[in-house]
């Protein structure tokens, strides 16, 4: 499984495959075109409740983590649909926050690799 990460405001390279924005809210500043994405998760993007009380702070990532993992488990067809989507070649997940390894896209990418098929779980 190929899963990879990029910000919304690098431009789209001819490797990235399947590109999935992963965000509830579109990234400030840029059109359709700049982003040229193949499909918008909303619904897997964290609660705005989620991501206000997280307000991208490092200190409080494992709890985000463990909140998210909880709301994303809500949507299995959609986690199934991305996995097979990975599975089938290249996926790269696009996010708007500075800090990759702190992102929402970071803790969807480490449940798909990890989640066992077809169950919805972790």
């Amino acid at each position: 499984m190929d899963i990879r990460l990029k910000r919304a405001y690098e431009p789209p390279g001819a490797d990235d495959g399947h590109r999935v924005l992963v965000d509830r809210i579109w990234p400030r500043g840029l059109t359709r075109a700049e982003l040229a994405i193949d499909r918008w998760c909303r619904e897997l993007a964290p609660s705005a409740a989620l991501r206000r009380w997280y307000g991208h702070d490092p200190a409080r990532f494992e709890e985000f983590r463990r909140r998210y993992a909880d709301e994303l488990r809500a949507h299995p067809d959609a986690l199934d649909a991305l996995r097979r989507r990975a599975e089938d070649g290249r996926l790269t997940l696009v996010f708007a926050a500075r800090d990759a390894e702190h992102s929402n896209a970071r803790v969807l990418a480490d449940l798909l690799e990890h989640r066992r098929p077809g169950t919805g779980r972790a």
